[in-house]
C-alpha cells in the first residue's frame, strides 16, 4: 500500500480513547431565530454558559429527525459564536442547535426554528457596509502575526529541487517572507528529533546526543529574525520502543519512547543546550516547547493515551528542570481532541501547561476559554498551532479564492480571542506525503513552489494592512457570506469586505451568493484621500487563474512561463486610484462582489502620488 493510501486509511482513526473528562451540564440554546435571502439561511441564538461551540442541526421536519450540518473535509463542523449561515440548504427546513462543552459533551437542542433560503431575484442582492473611522473599537487583534507552520525544518538544508527549484532556498525565502511581510515571529514544524538531524543514538547502551544539526536548522531561521515553536517529535530510532511505526515518506518514528528517562534526559539535554546557545531571555521569551504532535490519531501516536500523558508530564517535567520560566504546553492535538482530558490529567499530575494548543481545520476555532476557567486555568493562552482550508493532502481547495475569504472569516473569528491562530503551511515545499507533482496541486502552503503567492496569501497581507485601530462596522442587507474588517492608523483607513461560506462544494463559485455592496464610511477626518480598491476573486489576485492562462497544461512552467508567473505576482486593483475630498459628509463606494471573492478599500490622507 503506498503512503498515500494508508494515510487516508488511517488518518481518522483515533489511538485510543481516554477517560471521558466533562462532567458539565449545558442548558440548551435560546431563542433561537432564523432569516432568509438569495441562497442562504442565518441563524441565531442566545449564548450559552459554559459553551466552547455550537453544533447546529437541520431537519425536514419540526419532529425530526435533526442531523448535525456537516461538511465534507471539515474536522469539527461546531462554530464558536451563536451564529450560523448555511448555503447549502435547497429547501426549506427546521434547524435546532446544541451548545458543547468539549468534543464529547453536548447539551440538549434548542427549539426548533423553520427557515428556507430565498431564490435568484431579478437583480443581485444588495448588501450594505457601514464604517465608522471615528469609532475605535480596541487595538487590531492580529492572531496570524504569532506562528506560522512548515514542512520538517531539516528541509531547509535541503539541496535537492522540486520542479526545477531548489527546496532549501527557497523553503528559507517563504519562511523569511512570512516574517518581512507579514510579521509572523515563530515557526512550529514536526520532527526536530527524527534520525535526519541525528539527535540521539546509543553506543553499546549508553545515550549520545548531538545537536549539530538542530544547530544548523535553528541558526537558518533565527538569523532572518524567525524563532521556532519547538514541537517535542518524533522519536529517535534507537529511543523507541516500537521502531517499525512510522508516519509519512520521510518515516518518522511514531513510537513511545522504550525508556522514559531517556527520553526525558533528551528533552533536558536539547533544552539546555538551546538556552546556552541563544541565551535564556531568548529561549524564554521567544520560544515555547510543544509535546508532540496529534497523538490522540494512531497515524501519529502507536501508544495509548495514557502513556502519551505520561509522555506529557516527563517532557514538562524536563524543560522546566532547565528553568522554570520556560514555556511547555500541548496536547497540540487534531480535531480539539484531548483538550479536557490533557486539562483534566495536569490537574492532577501537577505537570506544568502554559499554553493548551489544538488544530482545526475547515471551520473557525473553538473558544476553550470556558474549559480552562473551570479548570482553575483562566487566562492560558490557547494556541492553535494548525489551522487551515483543509486537512487533506492534494485537495486544491485552498488554491484559489476561496482560501482568501476562509482565511479572513477565521482570522476575523479569532481576533481577541485567540492570541495564536498558526496557517498550515507557510510553502508547498513540502514533502510529508512525496513531493509536490506539479505547480498547483492543492498544497498547503500559502506560496507555491517558486515562491507564488497564492490567494490566501494576499488575503493575510490585506488583513496585515488595516490600520492599528479596530473600527465599528456594520454589515446589513442580504448579507449571505459577506463580511467585514476595518481598522485605522493616522495615516490611513482600511476597509476590508470579503465574501465566503464553509460549504466547500460551493468554492468555484455560487452565483445565488454574488452581492452587490455598498460601503459608506463616515467620520473622516475633513481632507483629501486617495483611496485604491484591491480585488482577489477568480480575475484577480489569482495566480492559478494566470497559469492556466499561460497553457498551464504541464506540471511545471517552463523558464519563460515562470518569468511572466513572477511578473503577475501582485495585487490587483479593481479599479484605478481615486481621489475623494470630503468636509465631514460619509463616502460611498459601491461595487459587486462575487462568491468567494475579497475587496480591500483603503483610503490614504494627503494627495500624494497616484
Amino acid at each position: 500500500m503506498t503512503d498515500v493510501a494508508d494515510w487516508r486509511n488511517r488518518i481518522h482513526q483515533a489511538s485510543g480513547s481516554p477517560a471521558p473528562a466533562t462532567n458539565v451540564t449545558l442548558a440548551a440554546p435560546a431563542r433561537p431565530r432564523a432569516t432568509a435571502g438569495a441562497g442562504w439561511v442565518g441563524l441565531t441564538w442566545e449564548p450559552v454558559e459554559g459553551a466552547i461551540g455550537y453544533l447546529i442541526h437541520r431537519a425536514p421536519a419540526a419532529d425530526g429527525p435533526y442531523e448535525p450540518i456537516e461538511q465534507p473535509d471539515v474536522d469539527v463542523p461546531a462554530v464558536p459564536y451563536p451564529a450560523y449561515t448555511d448555503t447549502s440548504a435547497t429547501g426549506p427546513g427546521w434547524y435546532a442547535v446544541a451548545a458543547i462543552a468539549s468534543m464529547e459533551a453536548a447539551g440538549p437542542l434548542s427549539p426548533p426554528v423553520r427557515a428556507a433560503p430565498l431564490g435568484a431575484a431579478d437583480t443581485v442582492p444588495e448588501v450594505t457596509v457601514r464604517v465608522d473611522a471615528g469609532r475605535a473599537t480596541r487595538p487590531l487583534p492580529r492572531p496570524w502575526r504569532h506562528m506560522i507552520g512548515s514542512e520538517h525544518l531539516s528541509h531547509l538544508l535541503s539541496a535537492e529541487t522540486t520542479g526545477g527549484r531548489p527546496i532549501g532556498v527557497e523553503l528559507t525565502g517563504a519562511l523569511r517572507t512570512m516574517h518581512d511581510e507579514l510579521g509572523v515571529r515563530t515557526v512550529r514544524a514536526h520532527a526536530i528529533l527524527c534520525d535526519d538531524l541525528g539527535v540521539y543514538r546509543e553506543v553499546d547502551g549508553v545515550p549520545m546526543h548531538d545537536f549539530t544539526g538542530v544547530d544548523r536548522v535553528y541558526d537558518a531561521i533565527t538569523a532572518f529574525g524567525m524563532r521556532p515553536i519547538v514541537e517535542l517529535s518524533f522519536m529517535p530510532r534507537d529511543l523507541a520502543a516500537d521502531p517499525s511505526k512510522t508516519v509519512f515518506g520521510y518515516r518518522a518514528i511514531i513510537s513511545p519512547p522504550r525508556d522514559y528517562d531517556r527520553w526525558g534526559d533528551l528533552v533536558r539535554a536539547l533544552v539546555a543546550h538551546l538556552v546556552a546557545r541563544y541565551g535564556l531571555a531568548e529561549v524564554r521569551d521567544g520560544w515555547a516547547f510543544e509535546v508532540w504532535n496529534e497523538a490522540n490519531l494512531e497515524v501519529f501516536w502507536s501508544g495509548t493515551p495514557e502513556e502519551f500523558l505520561r509522555l506529557y508530564d516527563v517532557t514538562a517535567a524536563a524543560v522546566k528542570s532547565v528553568d522554570p520560566s520556560l514555556r511547555v504546553g500541548g496536547p497540540a492535538s487534531a480535531a480539539n481532541g484531548w483538550v479536557e482530558e490533557l486539562l483534566a490529567h495536569v490537574d492532577a499530575s501537577g505537570a506544568a501547561l502554559d499554553f493548551l494548543s489544538t488544530h482545526t481545520y475547515g471551520n473557525a476555532p473553538l473558544d476553550w476559554r470556558p474549559a480552562l476557567a473551570r479548570h482553575g486555568r483562566a487566562g492560558t493562552p490557547i494556541w492553535w498551532t494548525e489551522w487551515g482550508p483543509t486537512p487533506t493532502h492534494f485537495h486544491g481547495i485552498g488554491d484559489g479564492p476561496f482560501g482568501a475569504a476562509f482565511l479572513l472569516h477565521g482570522m476575523r473569528s479569532a481576533a481577541g480571542r485567540v492570541p495564536s491562530l498558526a496557517h498550515w503551511v507557510a510553502s508547498d515545499h513540502f514533502e510529508e506525503l512525496g513531493r509536490p507533482p506539479a505547480l498547483f496541486h492543492g498544497g498547503f502552503g500559502l506560496l507555491t513552489v517558486g515562491n507564488l503567492r497564492k490567494p490566501r496569501y494576499w488575503a493575510l497581507s490585506l488583513a496585515n494592512r488595516l490600520g492599528d485601530e479596530e473600527v465599528a462596522a456594520e454589515v446589513s442587507g442580504d448579507v449571505g457570506g459577506v463580511e467585514a474588517w476595518a481598522a485605522r492608523s493616522p495615516e490611513r483607513v482600511g476597509v476590508l469586505v470579503w465574501n465566503g461560506t464553509l460549504n466547500q462544494a460551493q468554492a468555484g463559485g455560487e452565483p445565488l451568493l454574488n452581492r452587490s455592496v455598498t460601503v459608506t464610511v463616515s467620520d473622516l477626518p475633513a481632507g483629501e484621500y486617495t483611496v485604491r480598491h484591491h480585488r482577489i476573486d477568480e480575475s484577480h489576485t489569482n495566480i492559478r487563474a494566470v497559469w492556466r492562462n499561460l497553457g498551464g497544461d504541464a506540471d511545471w512552467p517552463d523558464e519563460d512561463q515562470w518569468r511572466r508567473l513572477h511578473a503577475a505576482d501582485t495585487l490587483a486593483e479593481f479599479t484605478p486610484p481615486q481621489r475623494v475630498r470630503t468636509s465631514g459628509e460619509p463616502v460611498t463606494f459601491r461595487f459587486g462582489l462575487p462568491m468567494p471573492g475579497v475587496s480591500y478599500l483603503e483610503f490614504t490622507s494627503g494627495r500624494g502620488p497616484v
